[in-house]
């Protein structure tokens, strides 16, 4: 059986669970309360975004994505924004991330979107999935990310 992908909202119990995976995933030992509190607050039904995503297997978090209204990059005039992708080793090459990938763009055309964007470091990872590049753009610490996209059918 296939992995299951789940919005963290309608499984708001596994709340601690997430904030604990993510944080691990991207976090630092200054950055735990940002994680917390911004994960909590993407519970609320009745905004599309922020939105947390976990894959789930034996009821164990695997992986993770969300669709936020900023990835902390300099360009806030675009929205939304996929991030923090994020597949555990040993379900690694595995097609989770494609999964995932594919997830976010059919959630944020749900939520009626049409363009889906990215910042990230890697170098030809989404370009093989058919991600664009945009531009660059800037974290708050003047790192150099670049901006992709990826039109919604």
């Amino acid at each position: 059986m296939d992995p299951e992908i789940i919005e963290l909202s309608d499984r708001p119990e596994l709340l601690d669970k997430a904030v604990e995976f993510i944080w691990k995933c991207w976090g630092d030992e200054t950055s735990f309360k940002f994680f917390q509190d911004c994960i909590t607050h993407s519970l609320n039904k009745d905004k599309s975004l922020p939105k947390f995503y976990l894959v789930i297997e034996n009821e164990d978090i695997i992986g993770s994505y969300a669709l936020l209204t900023n990835d902390l990059i300099s360009r806030q005039d675009l929205i939304p924004w996929f991030a923090c992708l994020f597949v555990t080793d040993p379900y690694r090459n595995k097609g989770i991330a494609a999964r995932l990938l594919n997830h976010g763009l059919n959630e944020a055309k749900r939520k009626g979107f049409t363009t889906l964007y990215l910042s990230t470091g890697l170098i030809n990872f989404y370009e093989k999935k058919g991600w664009k590049h945009l531009c660059n753009g800037y974290t708050v610490y003047n790192k150099e990310l670049k901006i992709y996209f990826k039109d919604i059918l």
